[in-house]
């Protein structure tokens, strides 16, 4: 089973150690108590990935770069791609272990394009990335220097997924939380900067989350908020009736005005919209390494500026603001 004494013994030494109580109970009432019916499968492909030295570690490009290609003998390699295929599907990337490059669903490093140049610099900055998914975000904070990051998200998968990567970069300060936003500790305080992309829209209560993010910034802290956002203006928001691009946990996408105004309203200050603009066919897509249904499936096939539901189609915002 992966445990997480590497982040509590990291946490016991910087600014998280008066919350490690807090966070050894919630681990165990959301993950060590529990089970998942594929965490056997999953194991044992993590176990897979050959023990060898990785060569180079490269978390500043675009394609997360682990060891190279002659670092790994036949039979090693072998053993590689089989137990990076027992993770199926990779959805955020993409990544490149020992000369076999992982082409994910998501072009996640054009999203990083898109927020990276609006950022204040992340060097020795103590980060938290909410809803991190695999966690390449994660390695590109520290590829900007971080001090420390912490992901967290609430899929066992991609736990495993970030694991592919930790196994080769076992002292570096990224860590991975199965938690949710919900899940961490109240009022830290602690983080110089918080990110949450992708998550606002899957939440009930978009205040509650932002409120959530709020409470883990210090004074004078950075949010970066990425969500889904609709054409309109600082009143205009989407709520549909069942599902939104196929996606059943979908319940408020506000306009990026409107975003602009919850996150004020929540006490955030100097909330700026830094990026806009409709998630391309290029961007999210089906590969070789992700073989199920993508974005394109999920459009009217006759309109693609609509869902199959009719309702616009998805478009996604990058904020910018800071807690007093």
């Amino acid at each position: 089973m992966i445990r997480f004494d590497d982040f509590l013994a990291h946490a016991d030494k910087n600014r998280l150690q008066r919350f490690i109580p807090d966070f050894e109970r919630v681990l165990d009432e959301r993950y060590y108590s529990r089970t998942h019916g594929d965490y056997e499968g999953w194991w044992n492909a993590l176990q897979q990935l050959p023990a060898a030295q990785a060569s180079q570690l490269q978390f500043d490009v675009d394609t997360l770069t682990i060891g190279a290609a002659q670092d790994l003998d036949a039979q090693s390699l072998e053993s590689l791609i089989k137990g990076l295929r027992g993770l199926h599907p990779w959805r955020k990337g993409p990544f490149n272990f020992f000369g076999n490059h992982i082409d994910t669903e998501w072009r996640s490093d054009w999203k990083w394009t898109r927020v990276a140049p609006h950022l204040s610099p992340l060097k020795d900055r103590f980060v938290l990335d909410v809803g991190c998914g695999s966690g390449y975000h994660c390695w590109r904070m520290l590829g900007e220097g971080a001090q420390f990051v912490l992901g967290v998200d609430p899929s066992p998968k991609f736990l495993f997924q970030f694991h592919c990567v930790k196994k080769y970069a076992p002292a570096a300060p990224v860590y991975y939380l199965p938690l949710r936003s919900e899940d961490l500790p109240p009022n830290m305080g602690a983080f110089d900067t918080v990110f949450s992309m992708g998550v606002l829209y899957h939440r009930r209560s978009p205040f509650d989350h932002i409120d959530e993010l709020k409470a883990a910034l210090r004074p004078g802290g950075e949010l970066v908020l990425e969500t889904l956002v609709i054409p309109g203006d600082e009143n205009t928001i989407l709520t549909p009736l069942d599902r939104y691009a196929q996606m059943r946990n979908v319940w408020f996408i506000g306009s990026s005005l409107a975003t602009k105004r919850w996150l004020e309203r929540c006490g955030f200050e100097d909330v700026r919209i830094v990026d806009e603009g409709v998630t391309s066919l290029e961007e999210q897509r089906q590969t070789d390494w992700m073989t199920f249904q993508s974005l394109k499936d999920f459009l009217d096939p006759e309109d693609f500026s609509k869902t199959v539901e009719g309702y616009p189609a998805p478009a996604r915002a990058v904020l910018v603001a800071r807690k007093p």
